[in-house]
C-alpha cells in the first residue's frame, strides 16, 4: 500500500478522485492501492524553551542566551491534530511507501518532512511536484513522482530559517523584554519583523522631521502648450515676480523640437509580491487579504500555485499556452487576436528556465472559474489580463521634447502620444492604464526659429514630505531590502536579498498591526510610539538592517541550491545572538512606551531561593485573529448564530453561540480553535440525558464537538 499525504483535506481529496482511492475511512481515502490522508497545516513545531530544561520556563536574563545542543520538534497541542497524526503515523507504519503530497514550496516540504520524521517513517519516499491542482496536473505529476532526495536542501534552507527564527525570536524577545520592557509587556523581536518595522519608523521620522518649504516655478504657455523654466527653483516670491517681469518684454523662441518614436514593454506576469502590490493599489487589499483570495483560487483549480518569487514560466510550458488561451472563453474578444495569429512567440520575457525556481509564475489554468466571491473575481482577472497581456504586441508610443527661450531664460515641455496601443489594450477601460501621474499629451508640430506671444505666469508650490509607506509600496521595500529600486529588471536581481520571502512577508506585516507596532490611516501605514521607541531603544544594527537581513534571506536560498551549509548559518546566528545578548545585558536600561492592549509580559521575575511554579502567559482572547482548524482559512462571524469558515462553502467548518443548551462565551470558544477543548462547562443539556452534566467540549478529528 501507499500512503500519500496531503496538506490539506480538500486537496487530499483531490487527489484521492484522480488516483482511484474512492473509499471514505476515518481519516483518510483509500483505494486502487493508495492511501491518501492529511495534515492541517503544521503538526509539528520546534520545541518551546522549556521543553529543553524547566530553568528556561521563567524569563530571566541571567539564563540568556538559550542556545540549545540540538533542536527538537514536537506536535502541537490540539485534539483534532493530536488525533489525525495518529491516523498519519499509523498508515506509514504499515506502508511500502509514502507520497509527500504537501505544497509544493519550503514550507510546504518543512511541514511534511516534520511530520514523517515525528512518524518514524522508515520506508522509502516519493514526491509529488506540481504547480496547479487540476486533474490533468495531478495525473501528470503521479506519472513523474521524483525522488524525496531532490529536496533535502529545500527541506534544510526551511529547517534553517525555522532555527534562526527561534535562537533570533525567542533570545531577543525575552532579553529586551526584561531589559527594557519595565514589566509591563513584550516586546516583540523578529529576524524579518523587526528590519521591517525599522524601515516603516525610519519613513515615519523623515516625514515627522520634513519642514515644508514654499519655492516658485516660471512658466508659460505657448500656442496652448504650457513650458517650465529649467533653472532651480525659486526661494523667494520677489525674485519670481522680477523673473515674470522680465519674461514679459521677451518672446517665446523654439530652440529644438525632437519626436522619437518608442515602445513601452510588455508587463510581467505576476509573482505574488507583485499581485499584493497590484491588489492593493487597485483594490485596497491588504497583502494577507491578497493572498487568502489566491489560495483560495489555487485551491479551487482555477489559478496555479501562487506562493512564488518568480515572473517567467518554465519553457516547457510553452507549448500549453496556446490551449489555456482558448480555455479563457469569457476573455475571447481579448485572445481572438492572439489564436488568430498563432504561434505564439516564445520570448525570452517570458519564457526562460534560468529564471524560475521551484515554480513559475502565476497563471490562470484555463479552467473557468465559477461560484468564486467578488473578491475572489477581481484577483482572478488581473492575473487573466496579466497572462494575456504578455503576449499581446508592444504598446507604440511618440514621445515629444520641446526646448525654448524666453530672453535668457530656457524652457521645456515634454508629452507622450500613444500610436498604437498593443497591450493596453486590455487596460483601455482601467484608470490604471497609465502610470501614476501621467497623462497622454497630443503637442502641435513646433518648428526651431519660430517665435511669437506667450503667456507667462508664477507658480506657487510647496515641497512635499517623503510618502508614507502603503502596503503595495512596503511589499517592494521588502523586496528589495528597503532600497528604491523602479527598474524590473534590477528589482529580479535583487529578490534573493529581499526581507522574508513572498509567501510570509504578509504575516510579518499582519504582525507588527496586531502588536500595535504599526496602525493604518487610510492606505497608508504609520509606526506607532510604541513601535518607534522599540527600534530607538534597539542599538544594534544588526538588528534592523534590512540589507544584513537580505543577506540572510541570501544565505538561506543559497542552502536551498546546496551552495551554502546548513551548520554554517545556524553558527553564524548563534554567534550574533551570543554577541547580542553581552551588548543588551550592558546597556543602560531605557523606558520605552507601551501601547494599549499590548501584550503582557508572560510573568515576573522569580525570586532567588524560592520554588514556584511559573505563571503561564497570559491569553489574550481574539477569536477573529484566528484561523478554520479545518482549512486554515480566516475565521468570521456567520451572521448571529456561529462563528465559520470564511470559504464555509467549500469547508463547512462552524461553532454555534449555542450548544447542548449553553451559550458558549468568547473564552470557550477561543480554547476550542487553539487548544481543542474547553474548560469544564457546567449545567450541559445532553439528549436523552434527565439531569444537566459538567463537562469538557472538545473538538474530535472531523472537526465536530463532543463532550469529553
Amino acid at each position: 500500500m501507499k500512503v500519500c499525504i496531503a496538506e490539506k483535506p480538500s486537496v487530499a481529496k483531490d487527489i484521492a478522485a484522480v488516483i482511484g482511492a474512492g473509499q471514505r475511512r476515518d481519516g483518510y481515502y483509500e483505494g486502487n492501492g493508495y492511501q491518501v490522508t492529511w495534515t492541517f497545516g503544521h503538526f509539528c513545531t520546534l520545541k518551546e524553551p522549556h521543553d529543553y530544561t524547566d530553568r528556561w520556563k521563567s524569563w530571566r536574563l541571567e539564563d540568556l542566551p538559550m542556545i540549545p545542543s540540538s533542536f527538537g520538534i514536537k506536535l502541537i497541542d490540539n485534539a483534532g491534530a493530536l488525533k489525525q497524526f495518529g491516523v498519519i503515523e499509523t498508515l506509514v507504519r504499515n506502508c511500502e511507501e509514502v507520497i509527500n503530497c504537501g505544497d509544493a514550496g519550503q514550507e510546504g516540504e518543512l511541514i511534511q518532512r516534520w511530520v514523517l520524521l515525528k512518524a518514524k517513517c522508515t520506508v522509502p519516499v516519493k514526491r509529488l511536484w506540481i504547480s496547479s491542482l487540476t486533474e490533468q496536473a495531478i495525473r501528470e505529476g503521479f506519472d513523474k513522482l521524483r525522488e524525496a532526495g531532490q529536496y533535502d536542501n529545500l527541506y534544510a534552507a526551511g529547517s534553517a530559517r525555522a532555527i534562526g527564527d527561534w535562537l533570533l525570536g525567542m533570545n531577543a524577545t525575552r532579553l529586551f523584554t526584561k531589559k527594557f520592557g519595565g514589566g509591563k509587556a513584550v516586546l516583540s523581536i523578529g529576524r524579518v519583523q523587526t528590519p521591517t518595522l525599522a524601515l516603516i519608523v525610519q519613513r515615519q521620522k523623515e516625514i515627522d522631521a520634513f519642514v515644508s518649504e514654499e519655492y516658485w516655478e516660471l512658466r508659460t504657455v505657448y500656442r496652448d502648450t504650457e513650458f517650465t523654466a529649467t533653472i532651480d527653483r525659486i526661494r523667494n516670491v520677489e525674485k519670481a515676480n522680477k523673473g515674470l517681469a522680465y519674461l514679459q518684454q521677451h518672446d517665446f523662441e523654439i530652440t529644438a523640437f525632437e519626436k522619437k518614436e518608442g515602445k513601452e514593454g510588455n508587463p510581467r506576469l505576476f509573482d505574488l509580491t507583485s499581485l499584493q502590490v497590484e491588489a492593493n493599489k487597485k483594490y485596497g487589499y491588504s497583502a494577507e487579504d491578497t493572498l487568502k483570495h489566491i489560495q483560495n483560487l489555487y485551491e479551487k483549480k482555477f489559478v496555479t500555485y501562487p506562493r512564488v518569487d518568480t515572473t517567467y514560466l518554465s519553457e516547457d510550458l510553452h507549448p500549453k499556452v496556446e490551449g489555456i488561451l482558448r480555455e479563457l472563453t469569457y476573455y475571447s474578444q481579448y485572445t481572438a487576436p492572439l489564436l488568430a495569429n498563432l504561434p505564439i512567440p516564445k520570448s525570452k520575457n517570458v519564457f526562460d528556465d534560468k529564471k524560475v525556481t521551484d515554480h513559475h509564475a502565476i497563471i490562470p489554468t484555463g479552467v473557468l472559474p465559477g461560484h468564486i466571491s467578488q473578491d475572489e473575481k477581481r484577483i482572478y482577472d488581473l492575473i487573466t489580463r496579466r497572462f494575456i497581456a504578455v503576449f499581446y504586441p508592444e504598446c507604440k508610443v511618440s514621445n515629444t521634447t520641446v526646448l525654448g527661450v524666453v530672453g535668457q531664460v530656457e524652457f521645456k515641455a515634454t508629452g507622450k502620444q500613444i500610436l498604437e496601443p498593443g497591450w493596453r489594450e486590455l487596460y483601455v477601460n482601467e484608470k490604471d492604464a497609465k502610470k501614476e501621474g501621467e497623462e497622454e499629451k497630443v503637442m502641435p508640430i513646433f518648428e526651431v526659429g519660430e517665435r511669437g506671444p506667450h503667456e507667462p505666469r508664477v507658480h506657487q508650490g510647496k515641497t512635499t514630505p517623503p510618502k508614507a509607506y502603503t502596503e503595495a509600496t512596503l511589499l517592494r521595500a521588502m523586496e528589495t531590502a528597503g532600497k528604491q529600486v523602479e527598474d524590473e529588471e534590477m528589482r529580479e536581481l535583487m529578490k534573493d536579498n529581499g526581507i522574508g520571502r513572498p509567501s510570509t512577508r504578509a504575516n510579518i506585516i499582519e504582525t507588527l498591526f496586531k502588536r500595535k507596532y504599526i496602525e493604518k490611516k487610510k492606505k497608508n501605514v504609520h509606526a506607532t510610539q510604541t513601535g518607534i521607541d522599540l527600534i530607538d531603544t534597539i542599538q544594534n544594527e544588526l538588528l534592523k538592517s534590512a540589507e544584513l537581513t537580505g543577506n540572510w534571506e541570501r544565505k538561506l536560498r543559497l542552502i536551498e541550491k546546496g551552495e551554502y551549509a546548513m551548520d554554517t548559518f545556524k553558527q553564524e546566528l548563534i554567534e550574533m545572538v551570543v554577541q547580542l545578548t553581552h551588548e543588551v545585558k550592558n546597556e543602560r536600561t531605557r523606558s520605552i512606551t507601551i501601547a494599549e492592549e499590548a501584550p503582557a509580559v508572560p510573568e515576573k521575575e522569580e525570586k532567588p531561593k524560592k520554588e514556584r511554579k511559573p505563571r503561564e502567559p497570559k491569553e489574550e482572547i481574539s477569536i477573529e485573529a484566528l484561523h478554520c482548524p479545518k482549512c486554515k482559512d480566516q475565521l468570521l462571524k456567520k451572521g448571529k448564530t456561529a462563528y465559520g469558515c470564511s470559504n464555509f462553502q467549500v469547508c463547512g467548518f462552524k461553532i454555534p453561540f449555542e450548544f447542548l443548551g449553553k451559550t458558549l462565551t468568547e473564552k470557550h470558544i477561543f480554547d476550542l480553535l487553539s487548544k481543542g477543548k474547553t474548560a469544564k462547562i457546567k449545567g450541559l443539556q445532553i439528549p436523552g440525558s434527565p439531569d444537566p452534566i459538567d463537562a469538557r467540549l472538545v473538538m474530535n478529528g472531523d472537526f465536530n464537538f463532543e463532550v469529553g
